[in-house]
């Protein structure tokens, strides 16, 4: 489905390479979870799957196939035509990737304007269905509003409706929930699942908590420095980790027993 091969990214601002020889691969219908703190190569690793690595800012090499088409040298146009229709984002925080001045439905519908020849009618048919899917209450009432009027969870719901409403093969979702309340973010972690389980759609679920991608995820890469640490099956590397970066992230996840040790 997607392969990334032997990826090396180094900005020029920056001494060491903020991506230094990944190697992953993600199957069809899998959620991967990319796991790693800050600085540590996770994000720049999506937005070179994406097509939003800054060319001119960097230096870059390797492969990154999907379903066989290589995207990391491709050229502008064939970017284009695979962003959004092939391999859907979402980002930490909507409120900053969705424009404020333009209300949801048509935000929503951005993609399949881009990318189809459907009529107006048909998309926002299409974009009320996604916003039904991603489970919005009163899908035509937010369709009409603008970002302002909905919360945080509501607004990252409609961020994944304006992800997958062209139905993307890869979904790639960077530190989702990081900025959400924990109620919300069980949702949204439980809405990922759905989608999945009813798509089949494959996803990349970056972040920096392994509590939070044992949920979801079935495997998990851990990142440090630029450079793949551990990849296995999610429970095996809980349960009896390898390395010692991802012994420590284990360790500080906060259990019930340590909150109660706390003075």
């Amino acid at each position: 489905m997607l392969e990334i091969r032997d990826l090396h990214v180094k900005f020029h601002t920056r001494q060491r390479e903020a991506v230094a020889g990944v190697s992953l691969t993600i199957h069809d219908g899998e959620i991967l979870g990319l796991v790693g703190e800050s600085g540590s190569g996770k994000s720049v690793t999506a937005m070179s799957v994406a097509g939003l690595l800054p060319r001119k800012q960097c230096d870059f090499s390797g492969e990154i196939l999907l379903d066989g088409a290589e995207l990391l040298h491709a050229d502008r146009t064939l970017l284009r035509q695979v962003q959004g229709r092939e391999i859907g984002v979402v980002f930490q925080e909507p409120q900053s990737c969705m424009d404020p001045l333009m209300r949801i439905g048509p935000q929503v519908e951005e993609v399949l304007r881009i990318h189809t020849d459907l009529s107006r009618e048909a998309r926002r048919d299409q974009a009320l269905a996604a916003l039904a899917a991603v489970e919005l209450p009163d899908p035509a009432g937010v369709y009409r509003k603008y970002p302002h009027e909905l919360s945080g969870g509501m607004l990252q719901r409609a961020m994944i409706a304006a992800a997958v409403v062209a139905r993307p093969k890869l979904l790639l979702l960077d530190e989702p929930t990081t900025a959400l309340d924990v109620t919300i973010q069980a949702q949204i972690l439980e809405l990922l699942k759905k989608l999945n389980r009813e798509s089949g759609i494959s996803m990349l679920f970056i972040s920096h908590n392994l509590n939070v991608v044992r949920k979801l995820c079935t495997r998990t890469a851990v990142m440090q420095r630029g450079v793949l640490v551990e990849e296995g099956d999610i429970e095996t590397v809980f349960r009896h980790p390898r390395h010692p970066y991802t012994q420590r992230l284990i360790a500080a996840i906060p259990t019930r027993h340590r909150k109660e040790e706390t003075p």
